[in-house]
């Protein structure tokens, strides 16, 4: 009996086991600091830590870590101030924006260096530290004619698009999920950004919304997602059993309001009532999110 055999080099490599393939990770120039990975290229599954320092006078504002198809790897925040990320099966590439520093000199504009000056935004209103933080951060603008609207209804387009440019308004491709959303609109590519990134979900059939009103429900089942897309610990949840209205409150945003209320970013509208379904204002919108950027 003569037995033949035939030896093939399996799909990894060589025989005896080859290392797993490895993918770049370009770092690109910013201005006004400096941004660094401790890797040039690593395995899918390995952590990366990107450490990004600016220059004096100037505070980080937004680190972003993009794939080659466009869409943002989830960044997780370090204690030490490094970004970390899990390195996907595909190229990336990081970039930093750097922003100057406002005058009080710890990266918190509660001391501004100017004062705001809208007509309808008084020194002694509730939300005027807030709207002063939001507009020197660049996160919300004036209505024109030299007024906020602190008492205006957000749009869902509006929030979306403010939290685009929070991160650093990214490129994105893509086709759009909503069939609302039209093209070449000054919210499009933030709505596109928002639902690849799994921000937002629409209301199903095709819909998004983008010139309703946004409610506080809504507000917080998104800043909930976004949180986690930047790496935050969501996990926290207060008790609601004191508002008189928590039942009222939809079932799938009951996680988002939950950890908004405990994070301490959307608070009752009284002592007793959260008002979910009421629409956010743009003066609750500035006080959520200097809330969220740490302004105490």
């Amino acid at each position: 009996i003569t037995l033949y055999a035939k030896w093939t080099q399996d799909s990894g490599g060589s025989i005896g086991g080859s290392s797993p393939s490895t993918y770049s990770i370009t770092v690109k120039d910013a201005e006004n600091g400096t941004v660094s990975a401790d890797q040039k290229a690593a395995a899918a599954g390995v952590k990366v830590t990107v450490t990004a320092t600016p220059s004096d006078g100037y505070q980080l504002k937004t680190v972003t870590v993009e794939d080659r198809a466009g869409s943002l790897v989830s960044l997780t925040e370090n204690a030490d101030g490094t970004r970390s990320f899990i390195m996907p099966a595909r190229n990336v590439t990081v970039s930093a924006v750097f922003t100057e520093r406002a005058s009080g000199g710890d990266g918190q504009p509660d001391q501004p260096a100017q004062k705001v000056d809208f007509e309808d935004v008084k020194e002694d209103d509730w939300f005027y530290p807030y709207v002063q933080y939001v507009v020197e951060n660049g996160l919300m603008n004036g209505m024109g004619e030299n007024r906020f609207g602190p008492d205006i209804a957000l749009t869902r387009a509006m929030l979306v698009t403010i939290l685009y440019r929070l991160t650093g308004s990214p490129a994105v491709t893509g086709d759009l999920p909503f069939t609302d959303v039209p093209a070449g609109q000054w919210y499009t590519d933030a709505i596109l950004w928002a639902a690849r990134n799994e921000i937002v979900n629409g209301y199903g059939e095709g819909q998004f919304g983008p010139n309703d009103p946004l409610t506080r429900e809504q507000m917080a089942a998104i800043m909930r997602r976004y949180a986690g897309f930047r790496g935050r610990d969501v996990s926290e949840e207060a008790d609601l059993s004191a508002y008189t209205d928590d039942e009222t409150i939809s079932g799938w945003a009951l996680e988002g309001m939950r950890w908004a209320n405990a994070a301490g970013l959307i608070t009752g509208r009284t002592e007793t009532t959260l008002a979910p379904e009421g629409n956010v204002t743009r003066a609750e919108t500035a006080a959520i999110l200097a809330r969220y950027n740490g302004m105490k």
